[in-house]
């Protein structure tokens, strides 16, 4: 009988690492909030909504805390948000146009320093 050899094996394990990370399933926001809310109605287990969804509980548990902890810090006041794609645009261009103008400024301040040095030593 012939053995198989070690490398192939991890050869394999790497390869079904690597289709399973490429197919898992990403979950939008609304997905998520609509199974955390199924699971806080407490119509049906954990588990079994789990099963049904697909998911692992430590995934449902990690989804719900964060849920119940987004909710408490809006309740308690902190509404600081993530800036969406295009305020970052918008800041980022306006970033830009200050620098441009803090570089036509520093230009002209050196230049005017350069000749208010260049008269004084024509006096001397």
């Amino acid at each position: 009988m012939r053995q198989k050899s070690v490398g192939s094996k991890d050869a394999a394990d790497k390869l079904v690492k690597n289709i399973r990370r490429k197919t898992a399933r990403r979950y939008s926001a609304e997905e998520k909030l609509r199974i955390v809310l199924a699971g806080l109605r407490g119509e049906e287990s954990i588990a079994a909504l789990c099963r049904c969804e697909g998911i692992a509980e430590s995934l449902y548990y990690k989804w719900s805390k964060e849920f119940l902890e987004a909710g408490k810090r809006q309740l308690s006041g902190d509404t600081a948000r993530q800036a969406t794609a295009p305020e970052v645009k918008e800041l980022r261009s306006q970033a830009s146009a200050l620098k441009e103008c803090v570089a036509d400024l520093t230009l002209e301040n050196r230049l005017l320093k350069k000749s208010m040095i260049g008269d004084g030593e024509d006096l001397a």
